[in-house]
């Protein structure tokens, strides 16, 4: 599947325009790790990065509940995507199915789907509300704050690191990668 045809996919599933926009984040930062760590030696698919980062909520709007999410998206992408994107998809669901995450693509899954909620919610606090005004010390500091985007899992953000990228690497190549693509997501 080529983006395009992603993209035509998530138009027959996807209806909530602020869902689009979490995966268009998400594949812009998981194509940032992969181009990472493909310059640090690593052998990975940049393209097959973007496109789990693109795809990997198809399912949300008909299986938003947690122990369903991510089980809906092997019927709508069999066929379509290799088997390696369908476990990484319910791979990042681990806390509620029974797949446990075990490369570093799914580890950087698991990380983008987080930290794309912390930056986007750093930068609608700032006065111009956005991405181009946010700044890696600001994500660093919001990081520590438990009480600010709540609902962006820090735990599951440091899944970085189990990929070989350092939290403030991660933080770095993710907040640039929202930059570029930010009249996208309108920020």
């Amino acid at each position: 599947m080529n983006r395009e045809e992603a993209l035509d996919l998530i138009k027959q599933n996807i209806t909530k325009e602020n869902l689009i926009k979490h995966m268009l984040a998400v594949e812009a930062i998981m194509g940032e790790c992969a181009e990472f760590l493909k310059e640090n030696g690593e052998d990975v698919d940049v393209e097959k990065w973007r496109l789990l980062g693109l795809i990997h909520d198809i399912d949300f709007e008909k299986a938003p509940e947690p122990e369903k999410h991510c089980t809906v998206a092997p019927e709508v992408l069999r066929g379509k995507v290799d088997e390696e994107i369908i476990r990484a998809i319910k791979a990042h669901n681990f806390e509620n199915l029974d797949v446990q995450p075990e490369s570093k693509m799914e580890y950087c899954l698991i990380a983008a789907d987080s930290i794309s909620g912390l930056i986007i919610a750093t930068a609608l606090i700032t006065p111009s509300k956005k991405l181009g005004d946010v700044k890696v010390e600001s994500i660093s500091k919001k990081f520590k704050e438990k009480d600010f985007a709540r609902n962006c899992s820090r735990e599951r953000m440091l899944y970085c690191e189990k990929a070989g990228i350092d939290k403030e690497k991660f933080f770095e190549i993710s907040l640039k990668s929202l930059q570029e693509i930010s009249d996208s997501l309108g920020l």
